[in-house]
């Protein structure tokens, strides 16, 4: 004769589910503790390695990578998202020839994914805003010499700038020489190349200006 299951069965289901529900309010009240405690401010030990880092502005939990903060500098009130690349250079300790190497303005909004990799000088002002997985950088890859391996050619640097009041869209990649002039629309998955003037809508790869504001 068979044993009766002492728990039925829609007893059993209803204690898996309440463990399941706890677990995940668990999970998620330790992520929030997490990134509340993981973010980055003026006041943190991460944050005093900077060489600038103005009241009131925050780098969301989690970063992505973050060298030589000391040639870094950001405003006051400005909020970088997470999973966010912020390097002056390639690796940790070098010496850059110029300082700061990149510089973010107040009030500004780097959104989420995106990377601003610096070399020479990158210079955005005052209340910037990007979308999601922008990438500035102001050095490219040399290719011309057919004998080399791209990785092992000459990486030339020119400075980028991107004025007040500037809105990036999603995806948009700005590379070296970029010159994006105050209050310019760039649209999503836009690559600027050159110079974009102030008040502006552009679009494109490479961007060029649709609108006149």
């Amino acid at each position: 004769m068979l044993e009766r299951d002492p728990v039925p069965d829609t007893l059993r289901q209803r204690l898996l589910t309440s463990v399941k529900r706890a677990s995940s309010e668990a999970v998620h009240r330790g992520w929030e503790l997490a990134t509340e405690l993981g973010a980055i401010g003026p006041d943190t030990g991460r944050g005093k390695r900077f060489g600038k880092f103005g009241k009131n502005s925050v780098i969301c939990f989690p970063p992505n990578t973050l060298f030589n903060e000391q040639y870094i500098h950001i405003g006051e009130g400005t909020m970088i998202g997470p999973h966010v690349t912020l390097s002056a250079g390639m690796v940790p300790g070098q010496e850059m020839i110029t300082d700061p190497v990149v510089s973010i303005g107040d009030r500004c909004l780097i959104g989420k994914g995106s990377g601003i990799v610096g070399h020479l000088r990158i210079e955005i002002g005052n209340d910037v805003w990007t979308g999601h997985h922008v990438y500035i950088t102001d050095q490219n890859h040399g290719y011309e010499d057919l004998d080399l391996p791209i990785s092992m050619q000459v990486m030339p640097e020119r400075p980028v700038s991107i004025g007040d009041g500037a809105w990036l869209g999603h995806g948009s990649i700005v590379l070296p020489g970029a010159n994006i002039g105050k209050h310019v629309v760039v649209g999503a998955n836009s690559v600027v190349t050159g110079d974009l003037p102030d008040n502006c809508v552009a679009a494109g790869a490479p961007a060029r200006v649709i609108k006149q504001l």
